[in-house]
């Protein structure tokens, strides 16, 4: 929701620069536009994630503007963790982190999942995992 004060701002650098008249109509039609997108962006986010575990990789797609894709060989996986926030648990929803050798951290996210499905998918990538003995 950083749009709203971005929004602002503008409008106030809008009014020093630019005559009044023109200032306060463009600095109006600039934060509608913000605000409307501020507030459809969430779910266009949430929309453009997704998952695929396959035999030999999971797939885990995200991204409104810059789409990224990115897969993850199931035999190089060292171990998965599921996370609750205090406003997930609260929603009943869980992450996935998925690690690999690394070490910079988890290398695939897959927020927003049911608490349910997301032990399941950790105990389906566990079991498909690599034993390379690391």
């Amino acid at each position: 929701m950083f749009w709203v004060p971005l929004a602002i701002g503008v409008g106030v650098a809008l009014a020093l620069v630019v005559p009044w008249p023109w200032a306060l109509g463009g600095g109006a039609i600039l934060f509608l536009l913000l605000f409307l997108f501020s507030v459809w962006y969430p779910s266009l986010a949430f929309d453009a994630w997704g998952y695929q575990l396959r035999p030999d990789d999971l797939l885990i797609a995200h991204g409104v503007i810059v789409r990224q894709v990115a897969a993850i060989p199931t035999n190089r996986i060292q171990h998965v963790d599921t996370k609750q926030g205090p406003l997930e648990q609260w929603l009943g929803l869980a992450r996935v982190l998925v690690y690999t050798a690394s070490g910079m951290g988890a290398d695939g996210v897959i927020p927003g999942l049911d608490l349910d499905d997301a032990e399941d998918l950790r105990d389906r990538l566990v079991a498909l995992g690599g034993d390379d003995g690391v």
